[in-house]
């Protein structure tokens, strides 16, 4: 039996699982947090000294837990952005999470590759708040010396890799990290220079994508250290999902991710092309309120916690006596109405009541997920079965609504660190290649992760009713809103 770790270095801790190589079964983990700024120390901070990472990831692996393991794979935070100078040292600190600092800069990219279609066309997404490509932007009309100074791009798992590695000469990254960038086409496999050049002023070095299985190095101690990749592709290769899966994870917003076999471009820009960490494609369709709507009801109702609201919604019946709720509450990404507000339609003497309310809600969180399912349905995605994620996901009036709102099997796994499993999963499989155990096109089989299980059932007529009623609002609040 052989060992392996996988390390995920999230926003705010590490954490490290050593799993058997055969089966992935977790051995043993560890944990540590990251720091934090901010006088009350929950301010999370735009910026940060990628050494943190490195203590973190120390601290985690203390009490000899990496003890026999012979490969790490490394997950950490998407659209985190590393910026070396021509000597390997960091020319400022990483610029980190959706960092809203880079709003206008993201609008300046847009106009100056003329318009959304042609960033869509490039590299399957159009720029963001949080994508690299749009920080470069921000760093060159921000700090013009640190961008002059600029000569090597990472991401966060490219640097924690290449420091494993003893900062060789040759930098690497994986696919599904470099298709998160804005300057890696996932559907041309080869990056945009000029769209570095665009956002910098400059062309810069960019490590080599190396493939799913390939390992980017070995330490002097003989440890192999495989490709790494971004959080969202680790945990969907923790997960185990294949073609005919989809996840959606309910955080503060939302998303839904499918396994395609080719890089969709999608000129209304809903769909950002990824690559996963196996070979294949991972389109994403991100909402930009999900969470938020049951914790924004359940302020209004008066209620304490989620719970709370989920045993409210639960006294009510499918469809709310007619209650729906449009959560756009932050306005929307999916569709495409950055401006608008939420939507309460169909009040009635009968319908004015807490717990219709509180259903209202939850239908409206999931309906709304339902409409970015659909934008990859639209373009061919098949989804036979849906993983649904996030804390939100245990709850009763979740899993009641779920399977006939989305029309397939729910699968509610059981919490875990996903990400840093297929971090593992990633350094088990270029263990394997290295030793000539494993094929190179095929990942080891792990065990599936313990989950709950749901079924549409006899409730999927009246799912698709309330559905139905969700879009008849929607539309009449919104036309078009998905054909523009």
């Amino acid at each position: 039996m052989g060992i392996v770790a996988g390390l995920d270095s999230s926003p705010d801790f590490t954490r490290i699982v050593v799993c058997d190589t055969d089966t992935g079964a977790v051995l043993r983990q560890g944990y540590a947090p990251h720091p934090v700024d901010g006088a009350d120390g929950a301010a999370r901070p735009s910026d940060i000294d990628p050494q943190a990472w490195l203590l973190s990831l120390g601290e985690a692996a203390g009490g000899g837990l990496l003890e026999g393991v012979q490969a790490i794979g490394v997950s950490s935070q998407q659209n985190a952005l590393v910026p070396l100078d021509a000597q390997g040292n960091t020319v400022r600190p990483a610029m980190v999470g959706g960092d809203r600092r880079a709003q206008v800069a993201a609008a300046d990219l847009i106009d100056g590759l003329g318009g959304r279609e042609e960033w869509a066309r490039a590299v399957g997404a159009v720029p963001q708040a949080a994508h690299p490509v749009t920080k470069l932007r921000w760093l060159a009309k921000t700090d013009p010396d640190a961008a002059h100074r600029t000569a090597a791009l990472l991401q966060a798992h490219d640097w924690l890799v290449w420091q494993l590695l003893g900062r060789p000469g040759r930098r690497t990254t994986d696919r599904g990290g470099a298709s998160g960038t804005g300057y890696w086409s996932a559907a041309q496999g080869g990056y945009r220079h000029d769209l570095v050049e665009l956002a910098l002023g400059h062309r810069t070095l960019l490590p080599d994508v190396i493939g799913p299985s390939e390992a980017a190095g070995t330490t002097p101690e003989g440890l192999l250290i495989s490709a790494g990749t971004g959080e969202t592709m680790a945990a969907a290769f923790g997960l185990g999902i294949g073609l005919g899966d989809a996840v959606v994870s309910l955080g503060a917003s939302g998303s839904v991710m499918a396994v395609h076999p080719e890089a969709l471009v999608d000129q209304s820009g809903m769909i950002t092309s990824l690559a996963d960490a196996t070979g294949m494609h991972l389109p994403v369709v991100t909402t930009l309120n999900a969470v938020r709507t049951l914790r924004g009801a359940a302020e209004l109702l008066g209620l304490g916690d989620l719970e709370a609201l989920s045993e409210l919604a639960v006294k009510s019946t499918p469809g709310a006596h007619g209650l729906v709720m449009l959560p756009y509450l932050e306005g929307e990404r999916t569709p495409n109405l950055p401006h608008t507000a939420g939507t309460l339609a169909g009040l009635r003497r009968e319908s004015m009541r807490p717990e219709h309310l509180a259903r209202a809600a939850f239908e409206g969180m999931l309906c709304g997920l339902a409409d970015a399912l659909d934008v990859l349905r639209g373009r061919g995605v098949e989804v036979r079965r849906l993983f649904l994620l996030g804390a939100a996901a245990e709850l009763a009036a979740v899993q009641a609504a779920a399977p006939a709102l989305f029309g397939v099997q729910i699968v509610v796994p059981q919490p875990a660190d996903y990400a840093a499993i297929g971090a593992a999963r990633q350094a088990a499989w270029a263990l394997g290649v290295s030793q000539g155990s494993l094929d190179p096109r095929t990942p080891p089989a792990w065990q599936q992760p313990a989950a709950q299980v749901l079924e549409p059932g006899e409730e999927l007529a009246v799912g698709q009713a309330v559905r139905q009623q969700y879009v008849s609002v929607r539309e009449q609040t919104h036309p078009g809103a998905f054909r523009s």
